[in-house]
């Protein structure tokens, strides 16, 4: 039976097109604007727009599974319009869509964003309700408000899961993501300073792993973390003079410092048309739960993520593959 796959061209979209394809699954990508990365693969590609639920019904036709991944993702505090048109509406209809053309499952990707992540000190586990209020920023209340729509969904007899990964990392990050941008620029001696925080970053490959393990032997409505290990970036930068010859900043800025130089940094990349790495939202990313429980993820679906370094290893090599890193790899690794 056919396996659709919102968003196929992003980072965990081409990994998990290779992952169906492996399975030998018969796979359809819908695509809207950025369909040749695909190319190549042994995949049916379909246009489709998911603001238009007819437009989703004709890519849903006889599927049997729809993964959803397809989103819009936000550094900025004033991109709720645009992060509401996607992660919010275009979640609204894909639910609508799967109810009409009878899908049999639907594998939703949310963020840990959508989970309050307070009290600090006490590990994030499935338990943890919504984040809500203006005070988040409008990423995270529309991945939060994307899982709501889901649940609605489910109210009307959707079967579906949802999954909440953490900092997605790893191979086939052809855009690149925001961390692997972030990661290239230590790399490649563009980043000027590290920031004293960290995040749980997770390998994109266990992300599609427990995504497949989900369609197969999660209940109808049930929610899953799904998440690595926690690192600074202090840590990161030890891995890659570790591993390369990277010219890595020996200046380390305080949070504190950093949160104050952030609108300007913002305001200054986006004058120059390039994607700020260090903004407000970030850096409160950077200083969010360090404990990010994968538990009922392994015990239920036997989820495993794989060890750190060897993630950074796998990201690094395949960037230096495909061109995009200037410091060469230690030919021990």
């Amino acid at each position: 039976m056919t396996v659709v796959v919102t968003g196929a061209s992003g980072h965990v979209g081409m990994n998990l097109v290779r992952g169906l394809i492996a399975e030998k699954r018969d796979v359809r990508a819908m695509v809207h604007l950025n369909n040749k990365i695909i190319g190549g693969l042994s995949v049916e590609t379909v246009p489709g727009n998911i603001s238009d639920v007819e437009s989703l019904c004709h890519v849903f036709a006889g599927a049997e599974t729809v993964y959803h991944l397809a989103a819009t993702i936000s550094l900025l505090k004033n991109e709720w319009s645009l992060v509401e048109k996607v992660n919010i509406v275009g979640t609204r209809n894909v639910v609508e869509a799967c109810l009409r053309s009878g899908v049999r499952r639907l594998i939703h990707f949310s963020s840990i964003h959508a989970i309050q992540q307070e009290p600090l000190d006490t590990p994030v586990d499935e338990a943890r309700p919504l984040i809500q209020g203006r005070q988040y920023p409008p990423y995270d209340r529309s991945k939060a408000a994307g899982e709501l729509e889901v649940r609605r969904g489910i109210e009307k007899g959707l079967d579906a899961v949802i999954l909440n990964p953490t900092g997605i990392i790893g191979p086939y990050d052809f855009q690149p993501s925001h961390f692997g941008a972030a990661l290239l620029s230590m790399a490649n001696g563009k980043m000027i300073a590290l920031v004293n925080g960290g995040f749980d970053w997770v390998d994109v490959r266990e992300v599609v792993q427990g995504a497949m393990l989900a369609e197969n032997k999660a209940p109808t409505g049930s929610k899953y973390l799904l998440s690595g290990h926690w690192a600074s970036m202090i840590d990161i930068g030890a891995i890659l003079k570790e591993i390369s010859d990277a010219s890595i900043p020996g200046f380390v800025c305080p949070m504190r410092l950093a949160n104050i130089g952030a609108p300007l940094s913002t305001a200054y990349n986006r004058m120059l048309g390039r994607r700020p790495i260090y903004t407000s939202v970030s850096l409160r990313a950077l200083s969010s739960n360090h404990n990010i429980s994968h538990e009922k993820a392994t015990r239920e679906l036997g989820y495993q993520p794989r060890p750190f370094k060897e993630t950074i290893i796998d990201t690094l090599q395949w960037f230096g593959q495909n061109g995009y890193l200037k410091c060469s790899l230690k030919s021990n690794l």
